[in-house]
This record gives structure tokens, sequence and C-alpha cells, in this order.
């Protein structure tokens, strides 16, 4: 029995049901008006979050962040592109899961997806692929809830990536949970979720091997 599956064991047996229920209630009204608040609110030239009733404002980011966000996007996008296999965003693109909306660093939306997105779009759905470059002050939210919440809304691969020390984390869905496929500074990254999608992992951090990589994605 999952630790879900527990919790709601013993409260459907407490005396105190009614009461929790009221209150968890009252909780979510007040989350979805602040919610709400925040969609009219928010403006293009923020990266900004909702995540578990509170809005998370991010600071900029460190040039080695911004460098393996590009390249591991330029990547991603030109082969998705070229094999017409859906589309790549990067940084503010705003997914909306039930409860908690987030701007991934690179998020990946296979063709059923992408093509119901429209010029004007502003709220995406849940992607099928994502990608997190982390540092210091998003890593617990990058490993906890978001990792938590990605799994539970279907994402099918999650790349966790620590560009100080060039090391990629690679996810897989199993049953409604991550498990860890690939852990590791070199050697071959093979997406399950990008159909025929491999590449170096050096290629993600050193700004030459990026450079041969996309040279042989376009042939």
């Amino acid at each position: 029995m999952s630790t879900l599956d527990t919790t709601i064991e013993s409260l459907r047996h407490s005396p105190r049901l009614p009461e929790v229920l009221s209150l968890l209630q009252q909780e979510m009204d007040e989350e979805r008006e602040r919610r709400q608040k925040f969609y009219q609110e928010m403006t293009p030239e923020q990266k900004i979050e909702f995540i578990d009733g509170k809005v998370v404002l991010h600071s900029p980011a460190r040039n080695r962040h911004l460098d393996a966000t590009l390249q591991i996007a330029s990547l991603l996008s030109t082969y998705v592109r070229i094999g017409k296999l859906g589309t790549v965003k990067v940084e503010k693109c705003l997914c909306v899961f039930t409860r908690n909306d987030y701007e991934p660093d690179i998020v990946f939306f296979g063709r059923a997806k992408a093509d119901g997105l429209l010029p004007d779009t502003l709220k995406f759905p849940v992607p099928d692929l994502i990608v997190e470059v982390v540092f210091s002050s998003t890593e617990e939210r990058d490993r906890g809830v978001k990792f938590e919440d990605y799994a539970a809304s279907g994402v099918g691969e999650y790349w966790i990536v620590d560009a100080e020390d060039s090391v990629l984390e690679q996810y897989v869905l199993r049953e409604g949970e991550y498990e860890l496929k690939l852990k590791s500074s070199s050697g071959r990254l093979r997406s399950e979720v990008i159909s025929g999608f491999e590449i170096e992992i050096e290629a993600m951090f050193e700004e030459k091997a990026n450079l041969e990589a996309l040279r042989s994605l376009m042939g």
C-alpha cells in the first residue's frame, strides 16, 4: 500500500474526517483565488511560477546555467524540427498542471500537443519531456515538488542537469513513478520520449562538442 493510500485509509476511519475535509476545501478555495490572481498579474517579462499555493519569482541565472540551457535546447530543437516530431520551448513557457504552474528551463511537446498550440497560447499543457538545469535556489523544488508532480502528471521523461559539475540525470516514467535510467557526465544519452534522439552528454556542456553534434544532426 502506498503512502497516499495509507493516509487516505487512516483519514477514512477518523472521527475528524468532516473537519479535515472542510479545512482542506477552504484552503483549496483560497488557493484557487490566489491562482486566478497570479494569472491576472503575471507578465511575459517575468520568469514566475505558482507552486503549492505560492507565487515563486526567479532571480537571474548564472552564465553556466544559461550556456547549458541553450546548448541542450539547441540539440533538442534541431532534432525535433528536422524530424517534425513536435516543438521545443525554452524558459518562459508556463505549463499548467492540476494544481501548480511551472516554467521549466526546457520542455518538449510531441506532435499531438504541439498541434494544439496557437500563436497566442500563454498557458501550455503538461509537456512530454522536461529539462531542469538546477542551481542552489531551485534544486530543492526541482528534486522535490516538481519531481513528484511531473511524475504524477505523466511527464514521460525528466532530465535534471547540474551545469556546475556537468552531470545529467535522466529519469523515465515507470508505472507512475520516475526511475533513474542514467546519471553521468560522459557517454551517450538515448531519449525514450523523443524517438531516435541520441547524443553525447559532453555536447550539452562543451561548446565544441555541441557544434559537432549539431552538424551531425543537420547532416
